[in-house]
């Protein structure tokens, strides 16, 4: 269990992988999974996608993570777009997957969900699955959470009222939205504990390789952009060797600092980028 590894006062080291779009694409899925099993994660998460088809290739990424690499798979579920019958049909999936953990998350609303559809839908939020899936399995549930407040929310304080319940409803263990700057981090951190959030946090982190990530991820995760790294993108941004190098060391010296601060853990946004993963690794060693 992945929670028990918090308890052994050890950092953990994690990645997360997203399945493949394409069926021609597994073949190199799995070879960014048996490189990155080289780096000994302590877990390895996986993205879902809303829809059948999506689903089953998180389970199957998923569980070649904890049947072939014998690495603790954590699946995201996302519940925006789902009912329970959804859930639960998922939930069979991974348990026959012998996979036990997720990542319970409501997920961003679909462009085809209308007003009525998402108003009405069967779980509000994601204390809500966790909720429901800690009554109904014997999963093992971690919880995101946003250093910068969730984009939807009005304040960080009140986010984090959200997140209480999300911990009371079932939450193991936290993994927070990617973040760039590590002061935005440690007042976080003093808020969620001074709110009475006692759970592990994982501290997310993305290596920005290329000018172009800059406007398409980070700019769907809400995360700000302090100016070391936006002057970094300015003057590398159009080197790729050099760009790919320079965000390497930005993530690096991002998680040197924080394990010097003793966080409960580092999660790296792969990319599905084992090389990005690698270097990185032996550089925080």
């Amino acid at each position: 269990m992945i929670k028990e590894l918090f308890s052994e006062n050890k950092q953990l080291l994690s990645f997360e992988v997203f399945p493949p779009k394409k069926e021609e694409e597994f073949a190199n899925a799995f070879l960014v999974l048996d490189s990155l099993a080289g780096l000994q994660p302590d877990f390895i998460s996986v993205t879902y996608g809303a829809g059948g088809s999506k689903s089953k290739k998180t389970v199957e990424i998923a569980s070649y993570i904890q049947n072939n690499l014998k690495i603790n798979a954590l699946a995201h579920m996302t519940c925006v777009g789902s009912g329970k019958e959804d859930i639960d049909a998922v939930t069979a999936q991974l348990k026959e997957a012998n996979v036990n953990h997720v990542l319970a998350l409501r997920g961003d609303r679909p462009s085809y969900m209308s007003d009525e559809q998402f108003n009405s839908r069967h779980f509000p939020h994601a204390s809500d699955l966790t909720g429901y899936l800690n009554s109904s399995t014997d999963f093992h549930i971690a919880g995101a959470c946003y250093p910068e407040k969730h984009y939807e929310a009005k304040d960080l304080d009140s986010d984090l009222l959200h997140l209480k319940k999300k911990c009371a409803a079932g939450a193991e263990f936290l993994i927070t939205q990617l973040f760039f700057d590590n002061q935005v981090y440690y007042e976080f951190l003093d808020k969620a504990r001074s709110t009475g959030i006692s759970l592990p946090i994982c501290a997310g982190i993305m290596p920005i390789t290329s000018a172009k990530q800059l406007g398409t991820t980070v700019s769907l995760s809400g995360s700000s952009v302090p100016k070391k790294l936006a002057d970094l993108i300015a003057t590398y941004g159009d080197d790729p060797a050099e760009m790919r190098k320079a965000g390497i060391d930005y993530a690096t010296e991002q998680i040197l600092d924080l394990k010097a601060h003793h966080v409960d853990g580092i999660h790296i946004y792969t990319m599905n980028k084992p090389k990005v993963a690698r270097e990185i690794v032996s550089a925080i060693k």
